[in-house]
């Protein structure tokens, strides 16, 4: 076998690992029955905002730390923990996806949120019509 043969195969060798290391490092959708079954793994969860309990936002405190509860779409709910300042449209949210994990006692740990707020259009669509 030629070396330049040799050095394709250890190439794709390579590669093929690197694609199967990311691929079981992703994190996936999933409510949050599914993320309290697997502590410590990353997961994107969709729910809403628990608006009859407070949001916790101190930053004199910790600038980087925004508490709230959550509940998924199956209608589960629990303490969330997002390392980030509050988001100014959290109030106003229709929707919310969470990054993060679980931990041990219970407490989703979210390292990012993307937030899906009502648009501004609807009511101004609803004006004009």
């Amino acid at each position: 076998m030629k070396r330049s043969h040799i050095i394709a195969i250890v190439i794709i060798a390579a590669a093929v690992a690197l694609l199967v290391g990311t691929l079981s490092d992703s994190s996936s959708y999933a409510d949050l029955d599914q993320a309290f079954e697997k502590p410590g793994h990353e997961f994107h969860v969709v729910g809403t905002l628990d608006r009859s309990k407070p949001v916790v936002y101190e930053p004199a405190v910790d600038p980087s730390l925004t508490e709230f509860t959550m509940t998924d779409l199956k209608g589960r709910t629990c303490q969330v923990r997002l390392a980030m300042a509050k988001p100014a449209d959290l109030d106003r949210s229709e929707r919310l996806v969470l990054i993060g994990e679980v931990d041990d006692d219970g407490t989703f740990h979210a390292k990012d949120m993307l937030l899906k707020c009502p648009s501004k259009y609807n009511a101004e669509n609803k004006v004009n019509a």
